[in-house]
């Protein structure tokens, strides 16, 4: 996505809970513990992956993505398709996702990734950049020319 910034990866993380799980000094009901909510939003808004889930090998992973950010007010902490996201990205200013992967099978759960987007993200073409200038006095068309 075009203005997709601030990504945060937590394979470490995820890497780290399996060697946990794999060496016994954590159970697997601890790590397989997905809330009826995410396995709701799992089936009704995830993107299925060609992973497969790391615990039972059986079933492949789905991403859910969850969007959270003061402009959504009543939508924030709902979980949207990732179809969803760009359009949201250019009507909102700035809104943060959390990507999800769930194990439909063994209710296996770990954050995957978080970023930010919005219209925040795109380079010198936002209007809160041209209202700024003009508060300050100069004009936008008066920055264009000076920057040529």
């Amino acid at each position: 996505m075009r203005t997709q910034r601030q990504v945060v990866d937590y394979s470490l993380q995820k890497r780290a809970v399996l060697r946990e799980l794999l060496a016994g000094r954590v159970g697997t009901y601890d790590v397989c513990d997905a809330s009826p909510y995410l396995k709701n939003a799992a089936r009704f808004h995830g993107e299925p992956t060609d992973q497969r889930c790391p615990i039972c090998r059986s079933e492949n992973l789905i991403h859910v993505h969850y969007i959270y950010g003061d402009e959504l007010k009543q939508s924030a902490g709902q979980a949207r398709t990732r179809a969803e996201l760009p359009v949201l990205a250019m009507t909102l200013r700035e809104f943060q996702v959390f990507v999800v992967e769930v194990c439909p099978g063994c209710d296996w759960n770990h954050l995957v990734e978080q970023f930010l987007l919005g219209r925040d993200g795109l380079a010198g073409g936002t209007e809160d950049a041209a209202e700024q200038e003009t508060a300050s006095g100069a004009t936008p068309r008066r920055r264009r020319e000076a920057q040529r």
